[in-house]
Parts: C-alpha cells; sequence; structure tokens
C-alpha cells in the first residue's frame, strides 16, 4: 500500500483541516489511505469517513482496521446521502486530493496512462456505464472537439476530433496504442507527452464526469460543515482549481460576487489565503506530480455573519 500513492503536501492538507481530535471529518479521495492515516492519527474519539469508488481502494481501507473509520464506496457526488446514512448532520472538515492517482496511471490495465498498451476504459468505478472505448467511437466529431476543448484545452481540438473519426471509419479504435497512434499526426514534436496527457486527461473528465461531480461535492460539503469547519481541496490542473478557487471565495463556479444591502459578500465560506498554497522545492524534486499541485483551504462562515472585510 506504501507504493500506492504518495500523497502531495500530505501535512500541509491535514494541517489545513485544523483538527478537533474528537470530533468527525471526511476524506472524499481515500486513495491508498494517506491522508487518511495521518488524519487518524490526529484524532482520539474523533470519527473519519472516506470516499472511494475505486475497488482497488476497499482493501487499502480494509488493511487500516480502525474502529474510527467508515468507508464509503461510493463517489464523492453522494457525500450528503452517505453521511446521512451513518446519521453524521455535520463535520469539522472535509479534505479532498482530486485528479487520478499514482496507482491508477502506473496500473495500465485500467487505460489511464499513455504508458504501454491497454483497453480503453479509463472509468474510476468499473460499473460506471459509458467508457473511453465508448466516447472515442460513438461520440459524434462536434462533441469530441468540445471535450478536448473544455478538459483537454488543446490548441486545435477540431483537429484531433477529425482525425479520430477519419481512424475510426476503417476499424474501431480499441487500445490506448490506437488512439495516439490515431492522433500522432497533429503531435507537437518534442512535446508528444504533454499532448497526449491533455488528450487522455479530456477523455478521463469526459468518462468520470468529474467536474460535474466536483461541483456537487463542493455544494454539498458547504452544506454540511459546521460552523469554522475547514474545507481542504488539492487539485493538479486548472480546469479543477477554478472551480475551487470560485466556489470559496463567491459561493458559485463563475466567481460572481453576489452582495447583500450593506455590500457585504454572501458566501458560505471564506479562503484563508487569496493565494494557492504549492508544494516545495523538495518536495517537486522527490515527487513529480507535486508540481502541478494548487491547495486551497477555506472555513466555514456563520450563517448570519456578514464580514466587513474581505479578501
Amino acid at each position: 500500500m506504501s507504493d500506492y500513492h504518495v500523497p502531495v503536501m500530505l501535512h500541509e492538507c491535514v494541517d489545513g483541516l485544523n483538527i478537533d481530535p474528537t470530533k468527525t471529518y471526511v476524506d472524499v479521495t481515500f486513495g491508498g489511505g494517506g491522508h487518511t492515516r495521518e488524519i487518524l492519527s490526529r484524532l482520539t474519539t474523533g470519527k473519519l469517513v472516506v470516499f472511494d469508488q475505486d475497488p482497488d481502494a476497499r482493501k487499502n481501507a480494509e488493511a487500516i482496521n480502525d474502529d474510527r473509520l467508515i468507508f464509503c464506496a461510493a463517489n464523492f457526488r453522494y457525500l450528503k446521502r452517505f453521511l446521512r446514512l451513518h446519521g453524521i448532520q455535520t463535520v469539522a472538515g472535509i479534505l479532498g486530493d482530486l485528479g487520478i492517482s499514482s496507482h491508477q496511471i502506473d496500473e495500465t490495465s485500467r487505460g489511464f496512462s499513455t504508458r504501454g498498451e491497454a483497453p480503453l476504459d479509463m472509468r474510476m468505478a468499473q460499473s460506471g456505464t459509458v467508457s473511453a472505448k465508448e466516447v472515442i467511437n460513438d461520440f459524434d466529431e462536434g462533441k469530441l472537439k468540445q471535450i478536448f476543448k473544455l478538459y483537454g484545452e488543446l490548441t486545435h481540438p477540431g483537429k484531433a476530433a477529425s482525425l479520430i473519426v477519419h481512424a475510426r471509419s476503417s476499424a474501431s479504435i480499441e487500445t490506448t496504442v490506437d488512439l495516439m497512434n490515431a492522433l500522432r499526426p497533429m503531435a507537437p514534436r518534442g512535446k508528444e507527452n504533454r499532448f497526449f496527457a491533455q488528450v487522455f486527461q479530456a477523455i478521463r473528465i469526459e468518462v468520470n464526469e468529474e467536474l460535474e461531480t466536483l461541483r456537487e461535492m463542493l455544494e454539498q460539503g458547504a452544506e454540511v460543515l459546521e460552523e469554522d469547519g475547514r474545507f481542504v481541496i488539492e487539485s493538479y490542473h486548472s480546469l479543477e482549481d477554478r472551480l475551487v478557487k470560485n466556489f470559496f471565495k463567491s459561493g458559485n463556479f463563475e466567481g460572481k460576487h453576489e452582495k447583500d444591502f450593506y455590500g457585504n459578500l454572501l458566501r458560505p465560506l471564506k479562503p484563508l489565503k487569496s493565494k494557492p498554497i504549492t508544494a516545495s522545492a523538495e518536495e517537486i524534486a522527490t515527487n513529480r506530480r507535486a508540481r502541478s499541485a494548487k491547495l486551497r483551504v477555506a472555513v466555514k462562515l456563520p450563517i448570519n455573519n456578514n464580514p466587513k472585510s474581505d479578501i
């Protein structure tokens, strides 16, 4: 389990929760349990609820064998539902380490990685209905262009969609190598790895509805947090970070500041810092994934509180 996933900014994330050892916390991205173990080490009578839809993660949770741990084999978009199922109305803190884990990247059979050949899958939960193979072979050219533009931020999303449609007209695109071969004519020389990473990111986000589920979790999290509770989110690409930043600052995903009659911001949370926390040079040197990590922490405001000074 130790090599399942190396958490980025582990102590910064858990410190951000400002843990009270007697209260209940949530880790919505259990994975290999790195954050979970650190949180448990700081609890006494408190509880920790963890979420993960990846079947491999359940084995890691069972290995921890701690009565204070409640494992929910579900997507974090069902946060409120599962908390209520366990009789929990509010929590003191929520932690989310977004994106794909090191384990999922290294486990080439799942189709997340550009290294090696694997069936086009990319489903975080194997029970998911739409796989990457269906996205690539069944979606029309316009929809593919939209996915590559919005989720992959490709420079020429239309060309990528066109190449895929042309390739699949003669034979179904079945594997990760088939997909890369179809797009290889447009891969920038010397920057092929980055290009294919953007392509795979776009498809993965579509398959798992990652941005939609993130929006749902953030809204539900703001509801279940108790007053002065902490919301800690670590993201790895601009699409996720923008949603988190806007929601923490304004209470909506467009970043629109809504104010009351007195000019005070109407929002459930307040970010502790205006800029994200980033990894140290030392950590980046030992964990490449840390390069793109952005950590944001927000605190739940009192319902009737209207602070006069805001970030």
